[in-house]
């Protein structure tokens, strides 16, 4: 396996980093390992794209939509 060695991180950089490890239960490394992994990937497709930012395995939320109320149908006299 390969080895990469990135210098001149800004302190900002750095503690972003930090964070987002930190809120998914890895090391830096590891996050840094991943976010790579997402950038270098291409999509093959919209779909492929869609999914990769709005699924939940990708760092995002998982969506809740609000109960759906059932209304009577409508009647039309002529």
């Amino acid at each position: 396996m390969a080895s990469l060695s990135v210098r001149r991180l800004d302190e900002e950089t750095v503690a972003q980093l930090r964070i987002r490890a930190a809120r998914h239960g890895v090391s830096m490394e590891e996050e840094a390992r991943q976010i790579l992994k997402r950038a270098a990937s291409a999509p093959e497709s919209l779909g492929d794209l869609a999914v990769r930012l709005f699924s939940p395995a990708y760092g995002g939320e998982e969506l809740v939509l609000p109960k759906r109320e059932v209304s009577e149908p409508m009647e039309f006299s002529e």
